[in-house]
């Protein structure tokens, strides 16, 4: 069972970029999916959870600091979990972690995202002049 990301690159500042993730192995059917970012230089303790989408009614929460640029959705038919992120600023740049919950035993959310049990390797992405 695998996470598979896809869509980081290289984009100027106010630039948008869409990240997906795909699973392999498995279906996401109501799982409560997450994206989490790791800052160039920092390791894993410094990680921020950049939002998640509930597996069952496709709830979402964000972090403050991406609240109204970064949108997350989930299309089950494609098993395909999305992020689209708007208005790129420098600090967005980093290593872009697609992450699920497939232990937990909730699928929807209640004000914050889970701890997460399967990562992917992560994608790129460098929002820089």
């Amino acid at each position: 069972m695998h996470l598979v990301e896809s869509g980081g690159g290289l984009v100027q500042p106010g630039a948008s970029l869409t990240l997906s993730c795909t699973p392999s192995g498995f279906t996401l059917d109501h799982y409560i999916i997450g994206w989490v970012r790791q800052g160039p230089g920092k390791d894993d303790e410094d990680d921020e959870g950049v939002g998640c989408v509930s597996g069952v009614g496709g709830n979402t929460v964000y972090a403050d600091s991406v609240k109204g640029r970064f949108t997350i959705s989930r299309d089950d038919a494609k098993n395909t979990v999305t992020l689209q992120m708007n208005s790129l600023k420098p600090e967005d740049t980093g290593t872009y972690f697609c992450a699920a919950d497939l232990l937990g035993s909730e699928s929807r959310l209640y004000g914050s995202c889970p701890e997460y049990d399967l990562w992917g390797q992560g994608t790129q992405v460098t929002v820089s002049t």
